[in-house]
């Protein structure tokens, strides 16, 4: 007799190829979300259909956190899970791990999970932004060579520097390759060593722009010794490229602005400067002018030769009035010299003897002043105005001169 299984042996025996099944433990499908329902336990459950069959579907609590948008009817999903069986019901279902919109939605999840992936490797953070400088030579342009984007870097870096280089590595921007390509473009000008990198291109939708979301992309931008400037679709357009460059354009024109500076106003500035730093010199020089002839002055008063010139000119007026003392000195002394001598003259034997005085002295020249110094037969000189008399005492007489009243 065959053998007879029992409806849960059955049931265990398919889940079981399930199981074994490694497709069906790790697999995408598309389709549209119906009868989606979100249960009080926090699990959702939903059929995912297309125009040939249906799928239920289960996301556990668990795995909610992953959900980036609210489930509704309609909606076109990619979901990533597994394919099991229900053994209770017999029912096979996907028990899905995630799920993200499809086409532009799903790229966008895949946008966000990026983004959130990068920063937190720190591939975001400002310390590793570096500087732009601020007067280049060297413009490398990662782009396509055909397009808007190209001519209005061109355009507005040559109008801005007529004397700047421009190095265009021709890079496929849109398509399978173009994550590639800009990557090597930026390696070949990082070679080349330009002065700064503007990678970008024109606007589209996000499945045009996608290779500037693309890992590799973002990595050799990232590892890039050129600071990069990402210049991607317009002004609302945001890449992952954005987040990763050193300084974010919202257009390529912008970006040529930020990389080239405008030498037409670097030249009106340098003539400014000039101007001004030609005036400080002149007023620092008529300052320094005045100040050296104040210094002058003062070293005139306090150098060796200045005092020397300032001594000499006190001893020449000290040597004035030395002589103007003197000279009143010599003159008085002169008057009571005259003065003396006519005293003395009065006093001067010669002065009497022309008077009719005579001089007498003995023969030892002792003056005679009264008889009683001589005696009879002495000899006696007489000095008279204009000679002298030689005598002999005879006789000596004594008398006395009697005083009037």
């Amino acid at each position: 007799m065959k053998n007879v299984y029992t409806v849960g042996q059955v049931n265990a025996y398919i889940k079981n190829m399930f199981t074994q099944d490694f497709l069906l433990q790790s697999l995408m499908v598309k389709g549209e979300v119906s009868n989606c329902k979100y249960h009080s336990s926090g699990h959702i459950y939903f059929t995912l259909k297309d125009e040939k069959g249906t799928i239920p579907c289960v996301m556990f609590v668990r795995d909610r956190n992953g959900l980036q948008f609210r489930l509704q009817e309609g909606q076109q999903v990619v979901v990533t899970g597994r394919v099991d069986v229900f053994e209770r019901d017999g029912k096979y279902q996907l028990y899905a791990r995630q799920i993200v919109q499809d086409g532009a939605g799903f790229l966008y999840e895949r946008f966000e999970q990026l983004k959130r992936s990068m920063r937190e490797q720190g591939m975001f953070a400002p310390e590793y932004k570096r500087p732009i400088p601020g007067y280049i030579r060297t413009l490398g342009v990662v782009t396509a060579p055909t397009g808007a984007a190209v001519r209005d870097i061109i355009n507005i870096a040559t109008r801005r520097n007529p004397y700047i280089q421009i190095i265009l590595y021709p890079a496929v921007v849109q398509g399978q390759q173009a994550a590639e390509s800009i990557v090597n473009g930026i390696r070949a000008l990082e070679r080349l060593g330009v002065d700064v990198m503007i990678v970008g291109r024109g606007g589209g939708t996000i499945e045009d722009l996608w290779a500037f979301n693309e890992e590799i992309v973002a990595q050799a931008i990232f590892d890039c010794s050129v600071p990069v400037i990402s210049a991607v679709g317009h002004e609302t357009d945001t890449t992952i490229a954005d987040f990763v460059a050193d300084l974010r354009a919202p257009t390529p024109s912008a970006g040529a602005e930020l990389a080239v500076f405008d030498y037409g106003q670097f030249r009106e500035r340098m003539t400014e400067l000039s101007a001004g730093l030609n005036a400080r010199m002149r007023r620092k020089l008529d300052w320094e002018r005045m100040r050296l002839q104040k210094a002058g002055v003062k070293l005139q008063y306090l150098s060796p030769a200045g005092r020397i010139r300032e001594r000499r000119g006190e001893l020449t007026k000290r040597e004035e009035r030395l002589k103007e003392r003197m000279g009143r000195r010599l003159t008085a002394e002169q008057n009571r010299l005259r003065l003396a001598a006519e005293r003395l003259r009065g006093l001067s034997p010669a002065e009497k003897l022309s008077q009719g005085f005579s001089h007498v002295a003995d023969a030892a020249g002792h003056t005679v002043t009264d008889v009683r110094g001589v005696e009879p037969g002495d000899l006696l000189t007489i000095h008279v105005k204009d000679g002298r008399i030689l005598a002999e005492v005879k006789k000596k007489e004594e008398w006395q001169w009697k005083k009037n009243g």
